[in-house]
C-alpha cells in the first residue's frame, strides 16, 4: 500500500463488513468466507477471540487462508487487535478496540495499512480521528451474543450523535444487526454494517450476504437518486 486509503474507498469496503473466528462458525470458517466473498462481502476482519479461539500454529494457518481467500477476490483483509500477527501476514490492516494498544501507537506501527477503531463515544471518535483512524466501528447497535466482550447497547442515535457532532470520518455499524436493520443503522449515518452471526451462522452465508449487500445498495442508490 503505497498510502493511506481514500475515505470514498473506505466507505465502499465498509458496505458489508464480515468479522469472524473459528469460534464464530459451525462449519470451516474458510468455507464461510469463500461464500461470503461470492455473495459480495466487502471486507472481511479475523477476529480469533473466545475461549475456544485457536492459538499459535493453528491460528496462523487459518489466519493465513482466509487472507489468501481475501486477497484472491481483491477483498480488504483486516486482523482484529493483533499486530503482531497483521504485521508478520501483512495484512492490510488492524482494528483495535478501546482496551487495546493506543491508536497512535499502532498508527505508527503499521505505517499506512488500514486502522479501524473501535469507538463509543464521540469523545473516543475524535481520539480515533487524532491518532490515524481510517474508520471507526460503532456498537453494540443492537443486542449481541457473538461477542462477550461487547458493551452496552448504543442503539442507532449513537451514529446520528456522532454525525450531528461533526465527525465524517467512514463509520461502520456493528452488533445484532440483520437484512432487516441495515437500512435504519445506515439511515442514522454509518456507511456500512459490520455482521457476524447474521452471515456466520446463516444457513447459507452467500445468500445472507446477498441480501444484506442488497439492502445496502438499494439504500445508497436512493441515496444517490434523491441527491
Amino acid at each position: 500500500m503505497t498510502g493511506r486509503v481514500e475515505p470514498s474507498m473506505m466507505r465502499q469496503h465498509l458496505r458489508m463488513y464480515l468479522v469472524l473466528g473459528s469460534i464464530d462458525c459451525p462449519v470451516d470458517p474458510t468455507h464461510v468466507v469463500q461464500e461470503a466473498l461470492a455473495g459480495g462481502a466487502t471486507m472481511i476482519q479475523f477476529r480469533e477471540k473466545g475461549d475456544d479461539a485457536l492459538v499459535g500454529e493453528p491460528m496462523i494457518h487459518l489466519a493465513r487462508r482466509i487472507q489468501h481467500q481475501c486477497h484472491q477476490a481483491g477483498v480488504p483483509y483486516i486482523v482484529n487487535d493483533d499486530v503482531e500477527l497483521a504485521l508478520k501476514l501483512n495484512a492490510d490492516g488492524v482494528h483495535i478496540g478501546q482496551d487495546d494498544e493506543c491508536a497512535a501507537d499502532v498508527r505508527k506501527r503499521i505505517g499506512n495499512r488500514i486502522l479501524g477503531v473501535s469507538a463509543h463515544t464521540v469523545e473516543e471518535a475524535e481520539r480515533a480521528i487524532r491518532h490515524g483512524a481510517d474508520y471507526i466501528g460503532i456498537g453494540p447497535i443492537y443486542p449481541t451474543r457473538s461477542k462477550d466482550d461487547a458493551r452496552a447497547v448504543q442503539g442507532t442515535d449513537i451514529l446520528r450523535i456522532l454525525r450531528d457532532s461533526g465527525i465524517d470520518l467512514p463509520m461502520v455499524g456493528i452488533g445484532g444487526i440483520t437484512a432487516e436493520r441495515v437500512e435504519e443503522v445506515l439511515c442514522a449515518g454509518a456507511d456500512g454494517v459490520a455482521v457476524i452471526s447474521a452471515v456466520t451462522r446463516a444457513e447459507s452465508a452467500r445468500e445472507a450476504v446477498e441480501t444484506i449487500a442488497g439492502a445496502s445498495e438499494r439504500f445508497f442508490l436512493r441515496k444517490l437518486a434523491n441527491h
